[in-house]
C-alpha cells in the first residue's frame, strides 16, 4: 500500500527527532512559512475550504471533487468522504453555498469501459484513502486504486496542470465531464472540441448561485490522442463529455487553462503562463508564489501547532478574490460584454458580507499591491450593474446576504491613502449603491427603519447599512461634501430605531411602531425572522461605527459591560430552526459566524482591554486547530481566518474603515511584518506565555505608548511594537477615556 508523507509533515516529523537531540527549531535552515500550512484544517467540519492546488488570488482552483452533494460539500471536497469523481479547475473556498466545479477531469484505467449514466451518472468514480493523499499550498497528490493511477497537480493563476502515472496495463484513458457542477451549478451549455492531436478545447455555460456563468478552457495533452469518444451530448448536439484515449501507460501530462472571455483567451493564458512541460517547475514556481506571501509575515514561537494554524489561516485568507481575466487583461464584465485593457487586474469572488470586517482591512496591511485593483474591480462593477458588488462570483451579482459591503472596503482603501482609482467614481459609486430603492433601503430613506412585518431580517440589514452609511459620510467629510457628510451621518444612527431599553436588546419594529412579540433574545429561525444568521444576542453589539452611542443607549457603562460580560455567561443553547452558521458558541457569543467578529474587542471602548485577552486567548484555543475540522464555521472566502491572523498579532479592526486597530492579546513571542518601501514592524511579546496573556504596559519604538489601540499609520511606518505580557490584569491599562479607541 503506499502511503504518502508531505514536505510538511516530513519536516514536523525532523523537527520532532531534532527535539529529541536537543536541536533548536532555528538550526534546521530548510524551514519556510509555506512548510508549515496543512490546506486539510478546515475541510472537515463546518469550514467549507477548498482543497487542492491553486496559487495566491488566482482563477484556477484545481482539486478533487467528491460524489456527494451537501451543505458541507459546498467547496466539493470534505474530508469525511473517500469517494472521487474527478479533479475540477475552479473551486469555492469556505462558503455557505455551493457552486463551481467547473471542467472536471477524471485519469481512469484502460479496463475502463464507459456505460449509460442513467444510473450512475458517475460510473468511473473511485475510492481513496487520506494515507495516500498529500496536499499543500500548489500542490495536490492522490493515489486512485481502482484505476491505479497516481495523480498530481499544481497551478498557475490561470492554468491547472496535471501530472497522471498509469501504473496498470493497457491504453491511457482521461473522462473530461462537463455536466458535474458543485452545490447549484447546473450545466445550461456545453461543448468540447477536438482541435488537433493534442489540443482541445470548449466551454461551459451554467447556473447556480452565480445565475449566467461561462468559463471557456484549452487543453494540451504531452502525447498524441489516439482515440476522442464522445460519450454525451446535450438536446442541441453539443458534447459534454468525453473519453480521450493515448497509447501505453506511463506518464502523461495535461495543461488546462481557463478564461471567461474565450477558447482562443484561454488558449494565450495557457501560453504565457506554462509554456513547457516540467511538471517540478510548474510546482516549484506555485510554490514559490505562495511562498513569497506567506514570507510577508514571520512568527517567532515554540508552538509548532500554532504556527499550523497561523501560516493555514494566512494561506486560507489568499484564495479568494480570485482573477477574473486573460493575460491580455481582458474579462467578461457584469454586463455580459467583454471590457478590453481595463487598466486593472480584474477580480472576483467578492464575499464582501464577510470579508469587509478583517480580510479587506488585513489585505491593506499585507496586500497594498492588489487593493487599487479590488477597488477597480468593484468600481466596474458598479459601471455595468449600477450598484456596488454585494456578493460577486463570476461576474454575476448573487445578492446574497445584507448590506452593501463593498462601501466599508472602498472608504477604507481610500482613508488610508490609496490612490490608484478614481476617488470621484468612488463616491458617486458608494452613495449610489445606498439609494437605491431595493433590499429594505426604500424604507430606510422614508421611514428611518425597516418594518419587520414587511422585510425579512429587517434588524440585520439596518444595522449592516447604519456601517455602510458611516463609512460614506466619513469619506464625504473627507472629500468636503458637506450635504453628503450630514445626510449619511444621520442615516448612520438609525441603528437607535431597533435598540429596546427595556430588554436591552436589538429588536424588530413593526409598522406601527411596536415591537415584534413574543420576544426571545435566543430564538433565531433561518432566514424566517428579524436576523441573518444569528439572534438578539448577537446582533445587539453590531454597532462598530458607533460605539460610543451604543454605550449611551445602554444608560452608560456599567449596564454596557453587564451585559456583554452575560453574553459570554449566558447558557450556549440553540433553538429548533436556527441558522447552522450560528456555531462556535461561548454563552451566546458565535466566532463561527461574522456579526460576532468584533465583540470581544468592544471592552477596550470601556476601559476593560484586559478582558478582551481572556475572551481572544479561549477562542485561539476553542475555535481553531490544526486539525482537518479546525474551524468553528464557514472559513467565508478569509474572513474566519483573517481574525485568527490579526488577533494572533494583537490587534483587530474592531471599525472596518477608520484605520484603528484595537489591541487584544499577543500569541507569538515575536511577529514580523514585511510591509511596502522596504519597511518591517516588528510586534515582541516579552514574557509572554499560556499563563501571560495580559498586557502591561506597551511600547512603540522604544516609548511609552499608553493607547489600548493603533492606527494604521503606525503599522505602516514600521518599527517595533512592544508588549509587556503578565499573568494578572493590568486594569490601568486602556482605562483612561484619552486612551480608549473612538469609533466615531
Amino acid at each position: 500500500m503506499k502511503t504518502f508523507l508531505s514536505v510538511r509533515e516530513t519536516i514536523i516529523l525532523v523537527l520532532t527527532i531534532l527535539s529529541a537531540w536537543g536541536c533548536s527549531e532555528q538550526k534546521v535552515a530548510s524551514l519556510r512559512p509555506i512548510d508549515y500550512v496543512d490546506p486539510f484544517v478546515g475541510s472537515g467540519g463546518h469550514g467549507h475550504v477548498f482543497v487542492g492546488a491553486s496559487v495566491p488570488f488566482g482563477a484556477v482552483q484545481l482539486g478533487p471533487n467528491n460524489e456527494t452533494q451537501g451543505w458541507d460539500w459546498c467547496s466539493g471536497y470534505h474530508y469525511s468522504d473517500s469517494v472521487l469523481i474527478g479533479f475540477a479547475h475552479t473551486q469555492l473556498s469556505g462558503t455557505g453555498i455551493g457552486d463551481l466545479g467547473d471542467i472536471l477531469f477524471m485519469p481512469v484505467s484502460g479496463n475502463y469501459t464507459a456505460k449509460s449514466d442513467k444510473d450512475n451518472p458517475f460510473n468511473w468514480k473511485a475510492s481513496y484513502s487520506h494515507k495516500k493523499e498529500i496536499v499543500e499550498p500548489g500542490y495536490y497528490r492522490v493515489y486512485i486504486d481502482r484505476h491505479q493511477v497516481d495523480v498530481e497537480l499544481t497551478a498557475s493563476e490561470r492554468v491547472g496542470f496535471h501530472k497522471y502515472k498509469y501504473n496498470g496495463v493497457g491504453n491511457s484513458k482521461i473522462i473530461i465531464d462537463l455536466n458535474y457542477g458543485t452545490g447549484w451549478d447546473q450545466l445550461t451549455k456545453g461543448s468540447i472540441t477536438q482541435l488537433n492531436d493534442q489540443t482541445i478545447q470548449g466551454s461551459r455555460y451554467s447556473k447556480g448561485w452565480a445565475t449566467d456563468q461561462r468559463v471557456f478552457f484549452s487543453t494540451e495533452f504531452s502525447k498524441p490522442i489516439k482515440q476522442f469518444t464522445i460519450l454525451k451530448s446535450s438536446n442541441q448536439n453539443e458534447v459534454t463529455r468525453v473519453m480521450v484515449e493515448f497509447e501505453g501507460g506511463g506518464e502523461l501530462l495535461v495543461k488546462t487553462a481557463i478564461s471567461p472571455v474565450s477558447t482562443e483567451g484561454a488558449a494565450q493564458n495557457l501560453k504565457a503562463e506554462i509554456d513547457h512541460w516540467d511538471f517540478l517547475k510548474g510546482k516549484e514556481e506555485a510554490q514559490a508564489k505562495w511562498d513569497s506571501e506567506l514570507a510577508k509575515i514571520q512568527i517567532k514561537t515554540d508552538s509548532k501547532k500554532n504556527k499550523t494554524i497561523f501560516y493555514t489561516a494566512l494561506y486560507h485568507t489568499m484564495i479568494a478574490p480570485s482573477l477574473f481575466n486573460d493575460v491580455s487583461g481582458d474579462y467578461r464584465g457584469t454586463d455580459k460584454e467583454v471590457h478590453h485593457n481595463p487598466g486593472f487586474e480584474n477580480y472576483t469572488t467578492f464575499s464582501l458580507w464577510d470579508t469587509y470586517r478583517a480580510a479587506h482591512p488585513l489585505f491593506t496591511i499585507v496586500q497594498p499591491e492588489r487593493v487599487n485593483d479590488f477597488v477597480n474591480s468593484m468600481l466596474a462593477i458598479y459601471q455595468q450593474q449600477g450598484k456596488l458588488p454585494v456578493w460577486h462570483l463570476m461576474g454575476c451579482e448573487t445578492n446574497t446576504m445584507v448590506g452593501y459591503h463593498a462601501v466599508p472596503v472602498i472608504v477604507d482603501a481610500y482613508l488610508k491613502g490609496f490612490e490608484g482609482f478614481d476617488a470621484e467614481l468612488a463616491f458617486e459609486a458608494v452613495k449610489a449603491s445606498a439609494m437605491r430603492d431595493e433590499r429594505g433601503l426604500d424604507y430606510i430613506k422614508k421611514a428611518e427603519y425597516i418594518p419587520a412585518d414587511n422585510q425579512v431580517e429587517s434588524v440585520a440589514r439596518a444595522l449592516e447599512y447604519a456601517i455602510d452609511d458611516w463609512c460614506i459620510a466619513t469619506m464625504a467629510k473627507a472629500m468636503e461634501k458637506k450635504e453628503d457628510f450630514e445626510y449619511f451621518s444621520e442615516r448612520a444612527k438609525y441603528y437607535q430605531h431597533y435598540f429596546d431599553r427595556g430588554s436591552q436588546f436589538m429588536r424588530g419594529k413593526m409598522s406601527g411602531g411596536s415591537w415584534r412579540s413574543p420576544f426571545n433574545p435566543i430564538s433565531s429561525q433561518h432566514r424566517e425572522d428579524d436576523y441573518c444568521e444569528g439572534n438578539a444576542w448577537q446582533y445587539t453589539w453590531l454597532v462598530p461605527h458607533d460605539v460610543a452611542g451604543l454605550i449611551e443607549l445602554f444608560d452608560g457603562e456599567d449596564n454596557f459591560i453587564n451585559k456583554l460580560d452575560s453574553l459570554f455567561t449566558i447558557k450556549s443553547e440553540k433553538v429548533e430552526g436556527a441558522s447552522a452558521d450560528i456555531s462556535g458558541l461561548i454563552g451566546q457569543y458565535a466566532h463561527g459566524n461574522e456579526p460576532s467578529h468584533h465583540i470581544t474587542y468592544l471592552y477596550a471602548f470601556v476601559g476593560q482591554q484586559w478582558k478582551i485577552a481572556e475572551k481572544v486567548r479561549e477562542i485561539f484555543k476553542t475555535m481553531y486547530s490544526d486539525q482537518p475540522d479546525g474551524l468553528s464555521g464557514n472559513e467565508d472566502c478569509g474572513q474566519m481566518s483573517a481574525w485568527y491572523v490579526l488577533s494572533s498579532m494583537g490587534f483587530y479592526p474592531v471599525n472596518p474603515a477608520n484605520g484603528n486597530y484595537v489591541f487584544g492579546s499577543p500569541l507569538f513571542d515575536e511577529v514580523e511584518l514585511v510591509l511596502p518601501k522596504g519597511k518591517r514592524l516588528k510586534v515582541i511579546a516579552q514574557n509572554n506565555s499560556s499563563e501571560n496573556i495580559y498586557i502591561q504596559s506597551i511600547k512603540l519604538n522604544g516609548a511609552s505608548y499608553t493607547k489600548s489601540y493603533i492606527s494604521h499609520d503606525n503599522i505602516m511606518q514600521g518599527g517595533e511594537l512592544k508588549f509587556m505580557m503578565g499573568a494578572k490584569p493590568n486594569k490601568e491599562f486602556g482605562e483612561n477615556p484619552e486612551d480608549r479607541p473612538q469609533s466615531r
